[in-house]
């Protein structure tokens, strides 16, 4: 990967667009021009708060919040309660051996979601399955029978790569559509989590997925009741980026779980501040959002962003 590549995919962790200022050296990413203009003074992030009995809390104001930057508070310039946002969502369902069993009902629970979730003219899904390779099993698009017909053609059998799978769908979907803000992207994964064939690692995959300001959401396979690395690895992916992960013991309780992300997509905040200092010097820096006075609040939301290299 040529290095002005990576500079485009550092630059898209700010998503707005550069008052008066274009970057006239369009950077190429996998062969296609695309033109990415951003401000490296602002910085959004979009979060969901909740009380102790997991129910949303929806009617906070701007002066509720706080926002820490490496631990030093920041001015919100922007607050909004979005619901509306069009959707970008990235649908990963392990197709390896090791989820042969449950494979039917995790289809059915896939396609139940999509209709429940994405609005035609509005939203966007893809669908990718992964086994030894991942695989582009239908694009962005908000035609639904083309997304279930995808679904249903899925068929388990050959190892995992997971991690490769999310980099995929990070790096050539989801960060397409610009500007970032203007879109609400996340990525639902179904896996036991269990790596074992990828290229890139899981933090790659990550560090991708933050680039991409891609929520994570996983739902686990594993239905032994007996924790496993690759539990830790869902559970590592969900929080790191401001999602949650399920873990469904029972084959019935997964319609549940895909319900819970689609209900919480509709009931998300979104703040943009500008960072004191600023720094252009391509590093992650730590973000976190508190409701002032409130500790009996949760606010999830990813954990950072990777700044711009100017």
């Amino acid at each position: 990967m040529k290095p002005a590549v990576l500079s485009a995919v550092a630059l898209c962790a700010f998503t707005l667009a550069l008052t008066g200022q274009k970057n006239d050296k369009a950077p190429q990413q996998d062969s296609r021009d695309t033109r990415i203009t951003v401000d490296v003074s602002r910085v959004n992030m979009l979060f969901t708060v909740s009380d102790k009995k997991g129910r949303f809390v929806t009617d906070l104001a701007k002066d509720d919040f706080q926002v820490f930057e490496t631990k030093k508070p920041q001015t919100i310039v922007e607050f909004a309660a979005e619901t509306d946002l069009p959707l970008r969502l990235a649908i990963l369902i392990d197709t390896s051996n090791s989820i042969r069993d449950r494979f039917r009902f995790q289809q059915e629970a896939a396609i139940a979601f999509i209709d429940s979730t994405v609005r035609p003219h509005q939203d966007k899904a893809l669908v990718v399955s992964f086994d030894t390779a991942a695989e582009l099993a239908a694009d962005l698009t908000d035609d639904i029978p083309a997304l279930e017909k995808a679904v249903q053609s899925l068929r388990p059998g050959g190892g995992t790569s997971l991690y490769d799978a999310i980099y995929f769908a990070s790096h050539d979907k989801l960060m397409q559509d610009q500007p970032l803000y203007k879109f609400r992207r996340a990525m639902v994964i179904l896996s036991d989590g269990e790596d074992n064939q990828s290229r890139y690692t899981r933090d790659q995959a990550l560090e991708m997925a933050q680039k991409a300001d891609v929520t994570v959401y996983t739902i686990s396979t594993n239905i032994s009741r007996i924790p496993t690395d690759g539990d830790k690895v869902m559970r590592y992916f969900a929080a790191e980026t401001g999602g949650q992960a399920f873990f469904p013991f029972q084959a019935s309780d997964l319609n549940q779980s895909f319900e819970n992300i689609s209900n919480e997509l509709r009931h998300q905040y979104n703040i943009f501040y500008r960072p004191e200092p600023l720094k252009t010097d391509g590093l992650y820096h730590s973000v976190e959002i508190r409701v002032k006075g409130r500790k009996d609040l949760l606010v999830r939301c990813r954990k950072g962003y990777y700044a711009p290299k100017m």
